[in-house]
């Protein structure tokens, strides 16, 4: 497995990573900022992304209960200790588009969400059209005191698929973004999502590929599933989106580790769908404990490990 340790998981689990740094669990605390997205709100478009709810890929605390951001922090920490026993915490700002908001504004935000002393780091997810030097320089005064990491959505290296899928941005933005992130030296995560329409194989391994030759440090690995009330679920409907099965996505999955760089932190091996009344297809994406010890499963089974093809080449597609 090169000099690199990955683990009995055979792949760089986030958990793992955040032990070795912190000596114990830490748990992510999800927060909706209530910031919105240029994609919906008509500076880009007014459709959003094809796979996107109407709780912007979150948790709907702000936008649909108007839970003040200390509330969720707390209700967050309560959670964590009864399910996890965390003592630990990072505050993820998750729904929607986190940096979209002026410098003073987001500072107030992410100020209010470390107010707890137990909270060690911050993740801010947000777009790669949507971040600039003065939100980069705002991220990084916090790195002194906290593990900081952004989160870019990117789903895919291919053009094509961004714009069928309603992305609103291009590759080449999303490499100036993480170019830019990277001078600041702050942790950068990217989403990727398995499945996408018009998507081969092929294609999804080439993503894999181009961001094995940037500087990430983590990746988000998602099953696109159908929620209720999308642009998806209308694809699906007219017969011109198929899901993928479970064991197709598994293969797609090992096949992805295996070419990502062996450092890279995996945080995530799938996505966490809506509860089952918004939920459209397919079903086995609910069965996520079982969905993840069958993909470990089957890394054990083929030998393999994350890296194991790893080539530092450029992308070339």
């Amino acid at each position: 497995m090169r000099n690199f340790r990955i683990n009995l998981n055979r792949y760089r689990d986030y958990n793992s990573y955040l032990r070795e740094l912190f000596g114990q669990r830490v748990q992510k605390l999800p927060i909706d900022a209530g910031l919105g997205c240029p994609n919906r709100n008509g500076t880009i478009s007014t459709g959003g992304c094809v796979y996107c709810d109407s709780r912007g890929s979150g948790t709907g605390a702000f936008v649909e209960r108007k839970v003040p951001i200390d509330a969720q922090i707390r209700s967050g920490i309560e959670a964590a200790q009864r399910r996890y026993k965390a003592k630990k915490y990072i505050a993820y700002f998750q729904s929607f588009t986190n940096t979209y908001a002026p410098v003073e504004k987001l500072k107030a935000l992410y100020d209010k969400a470390l107010c707890d002393p137990d909270i060690v780091g911050l993740s801010v997810g947000t777009r790669p059209d949507c971040i600039s030097p003065e939100v980069l320089q705002l991220l990084k005064s916090y790195a002194s005191r906290y593990l900081v990491w952004v989160e870019y959505g990117l789903q895919s290296a291919h053009d094509s698929t961004l714009k069928l899928i309603n992305r609103g941005h291009d590759v080449a933005c999303f490499v100036d973004a993480v170019t830019m992130t990277a001078r600041y030296g702050i942790n950068i995560c990217v989403h990727v999502i398995l499945g996408l329409p018009g998507e081969s194989r092929e294609m999804m391994m080439e993503t894999a590929k181009f961001l094995s030759s940037l500087p990430v440090h983590g990746v988000k690995i998602h099953l696109l599933y159908v929620v209720k009330g999308t642009k998806m679920e209308e694809m699906l409907k007219k017969g011109r989106y198929r899901c993928l099965d479970r064991d197709e996505y598994i293969e797609l999955v090992v096949d992805f580790l295996e070419l990502l760089p062996p450092h890279v932190v995996i945080q995530r091996l799938t996505g966490d769908p809506p509860r089952r009344s918004e939920l459209v297809a397919p079903q086995w994406a609910l069965e996520k404990g079982r969905l993840l010890g069958s993909i470990k499963k089957r890394l054990e089974e083929r030998g393999t490990w994350q890296g194991r093809h790893f080539k530092d080449s450029m992308f070339s597609g």
